[in-house]
């Protein structure tokens, strides 16, 4: 074994985000070093969001504010793996001084330091988009959005002849696809009490292709399924300018709604952006094949908030949860190579499966060169979520396909 070589300086691995990404590197450095590097977890939560199930709002609503079906208390995961948790959100990060400066005026040094800090909704200067749109990238904004459907169906059964509540989703992506498909499907009567109407659905897919990025067969199986839901697509025009109750597109169309949700993509938060650093699309910190930054070899940014390309292809790698946690595990490796003295492995991703959900019930995905769609999809899609659950509350290492 090589003579252990620490260029890190003095102070710990401080892990900023306790995302997909943020837990597994934890995890990872404390089995493989074996408590030499002390570990800091940084997060404005006490809880690990599951963050690729914020689409289910019907069991959001159903839920009325109890957040637990969809969180795992971070005090159960950290304590088998000896990390140190620092609630509160960063402002700003030195990479000349390896510092990590906090909100209430902390100040964190830095021996490693792992940025994992997700994303945020992107609105790409779309005046109103902000103000007037809900979002379901965060468990707070997706429990806002539960509580106006569930209010907006209880509603419903007042409202005069055939009209329906309408929620306009903007945005083509796997998020946009499974919310409209979870709003279409729920049993509002169930949940918001008798004479709720089922709700109209318009998913506004914009410019881009539908589903962009997906394999094409799981595409025509998710077509026919939001179809069989009954939603509404508009394809190849995007929003010009949202107001209350109103979406414009940019062909002079106006989607009158109940809500419109935003879901047509993602950046880096402000913190990363402003790094001096080489940055990609949305703000997103441009890493080297090993996930450490430029000139900077004790520094990794991984999940949402990096630029990644494969190197075995030179495609990007998706912005994805499955990938955050094989990033994650990459990091970790390095985080400990590098205090070791060893050479750093490149991360390549080899995508197990994806699986859109469609509906309560039935999905579309792909597993290797196979397609699946239907009750089996939905059941596969289920197990993994639930199945990365329990292992996250243990501390263990799980995949999400």
């Amino acid at each position: 074994m090589a003579t252990p070589v620490n260029d890190s300086g003095a102070g710990p691995v401080v892990i900023l985000g306790a995302g997909y990404a943020g837990l597994t590197v934890a995890r990872e450095v404390a089995r493989r070093a074996r408590g030499r590097l002390p570990l800091v977890l940084v997060d404005r939560n006490p809880v690990h969001v599951l963050r690729t199930e914020l689409y289910e709002i019907g069991k959001i609503a159903a839920a009325a504010g109890d957040p637990r079906p969809w969180t795992v208390p971070l005090a159960k995961v950290l304590d088998r793996t000896g990390t140190t948790l620092r609630q509160g959100s960063v402002e700003s990060i030195d990479l000349d001084r390896r510092t990590v400066r906090l909100d209430s005026g902390e100040e964190i040094r830095y021996g490693f330091l792992v940025i994992a800090l997700g994303s945020v909704a992107a609105y790409y200067g779309v005046p109103g988009a902000a103000e007037n749109t809900y979002n379901v990238y965060r468990l707070s904004g997706a429990q806002r959005l539960a509580a106006v459907v569930r209010d907006t169906e209880r509603a419903s059964a007042g409202l005069p002849g055939e009209r329906r509540p309408r929620f306009v989703i903007v945005g083509g992506g796997s998020t946009g696809t499974e919310l409209a498909a979870e709003l279409a499907t729920t049993d509002w009567e169930q949940i918001s009490g008798p004479g709720a109407r089922p709700p109209d659905v318009i998913l506004v897919t914009g410019a881009l292709p539908f589903l962009a990025g997906f394999p094409p067969k799981l595409i025509v199986h998710a077509r026919e399924l939001l179809r069989r839901a009954g939603v509404s697509l508009v394809h190849g025009v995007n929003v010009s300018h949202v107001d209350p109750g109103k979406v414009t597109l940019e062909d002079g169309s106006v989607l009158a709604c109940d809500a419109a949700v935003w879901c047509a993509g993602l950046e880096a938060p402000a913190v990363a952006k402003t790094l001096a650093v080489p940055h990609g699309k949305g703000g997103r910190i441009a890493v080297e094949p090993t996930l450490a930054l430029p000139n900077h070899p004790t520094v990794f940014a991984l999940g949402d908030v990096a630029e990644i390309r494969d190197p075995s292809t030179g495609l990007l790698v998706p912005a994805t949860a499955q990938a955050a946690l094989a990033e994650a595990r990459t990091a970790g490796r390095n985080i400990v190579a590098r205090f070791e003295g060893r050479v750093l492995e490149p991360f390549r991703f080899r995508e197990r499966g994806v699986v859109v959900a469609l509906g309560l019930g039935t999905a579309a995905g792909t597993l290797g060169r196979a397609t699946i769609w239907g009750s089996p999809a939905a059941l596969l899609k289920r197990l993994v979520e639930r199945e990365y659950s329990r292992a996250a509350e243990k501390g263990q290492e799980s995949r999400l396909l």
